[in-house]
């Protein structure tokens, strides 16, 4: 487990202002046994570059008082942690992403690497917006992306 994982989104579009953010106090828990996975974050954790865009995600985007984490339930398919070696290798990760109230099924190819200190898992998809209720007003349309790109890192231990 860890509970200093991290989480990078990206929703810019090409010729605005930059919109991505990070999350360096991600929980992640995998049981080597069955190859169940868990990960929380909590919303108010992401950081932006400009304050006020941290305002706006927190309140207008997330509402992160009203919908306060992020989970994430699933499986690594054909998971056996024997089979790890410091060279990263290819698992498909399956499961359910909670977010502002909704849920979506989720499915990822994640490279897993045994490391000195642990297991490292590294993911990256993408999700829409429009999937998990988060409007984004008409007057900004043109400069936020409904489509988000995440990465996770997890240096398991």
């Amino acid at each position: 487990m860890t509970k200093n994982g991290k989480i990078f989104f990206e929703a810019s579009v090409p010729s605005f202002e930059e919109i991505k953010a990070k999350n360096e106090n991600v929980t992640c828990i995998l049981n080597t046994k069955t190859g169940e996975i868990a990960s929380l974050a909590l919303i108010k954790g992401f950081k932006f570059k400009i304050a006020l865009m941290e305002e706006h995600f927190n309140e207008n985007y997330l509402e992160s008082t009203r919908y306060p984490k992020a989970t994430f339930k699933g499986i690594i398919k054909n998971f056996n942690i024997n089979e790890l070696t410091t060279t990263s290798k290819e698992y498909t990760i399956s499961g359910k992403l909670d977010m502002h109230g909704k849920s979506k099924d989720i499915t990822t190819i994640a490279k897993i690497k045994k490391t000195a200190n642990g297991v490292e898992i590294e993911t990256n998809f993408s999700v829409n917006a429009s999937d998990f209720a988060i409007e984004i007003p008409s007057v900004v349309k043109n400069k936020v992306s409904n489509k988000i790109n995440i990465a996770n890192v997890f240096l398991l231990k």
